[in-house]
């Protein structure tokens, strides 16, 4: 069982009888689970032994679906431009997944050799998380996401995150989280001097071969 402190995650070790050389924490979108994302662990082409954390966001009322409970890293009202956004739920989730983040450092990993990744709201939650973290981490991976409170970003980022590499990749018939959203995400992210390669895709709300392919090597470029 694991400590009631941390998320309840799927753990996977693509070289189970070798020491884990890095961690990637992938977090899944809103109303689905840590196995929705597992098939990363065996799909992602990196050269290194990795320990894939899939923790599950807490069930929660939502608002963008009525208040219908439903796995939810924190409260959506709306995918649009200014929406109202639940800063005081992504506060919380951020905290939960510093916790994950601190014992993969207990654990033997370093920082710098930790990636967060996550899809869709997990994906914003992964933005949201890196770019306040006290400590560097190895990269960020935002896939169909956006940058949530972007107006707070440049205010309360972490400065030891100033450079961290940020994978960002939509789908042009995202109907979800629109690419608009994505490219104005990117942009933001830039402006502030972020390192931000962007990834577009012929493909919806979703994760295509062409994207795990580079987002694999994109990884390997930084361990």
């Amino acid at each position: 069982m694991m400590n009631t402190e941390y998320l309840p995650c799927i753990e996977i070790e693509t070289e189970p009888d070798t020491l884990a050389q890095l961690s990637i924490i992938a977090l899944h979108g809103l109303g689905a689970d840590g196995h929705n994302l597992t098939s990363l662990a065996s799909d992602l082409a990196v050269k290194r032994p990795i320990r894939w954390l899939f923790p599950d966001a807490p069930i929660r009322p939502v608002s963008l679906h009525g208040g219908v409970p439903m796995r939810a890293w924190y409260d959506i009202h709306g995918l649009d431009f200014g929406s109202r956004e639940d800063e005081a739920g992504l506060r919380a989730a951020a905290q939960s997944i510093e916790r994950l983040i601190q014992r993969e450092i207990d654990r033997g990993i370093s920082s710098e050799r930790i990636f967060l990744c996550g899809f869709s709201q997990g994906g914003a939650l992964a933005l949201y998380t890196g770019l306040r973290y006290a400590r560097c981490l190895a990269g960020i991976l935002a896939l169909s996401a956006y940058l949530p409170v972007a107006e707070q970003c440049a205010a309360q980022a972490s400065a030891v995150n100033r450079h961290t590499p940020i994978f960002m990749a939509h789908g042009d018939q995202d109907r979800v989280v629109s690419l608009a959203m994505g490219k104005w995400s990117r942009d933001r992210l830039r402006e502030s001097g972020y390192p931000v390669v962007f990834h577009r895709y012929a493909m919806a709300h979703s994760i295509c071969a062409q994207e795990i392919e580079e987002m694999g090597a994109w990884i390997q470029r930084f361990i």
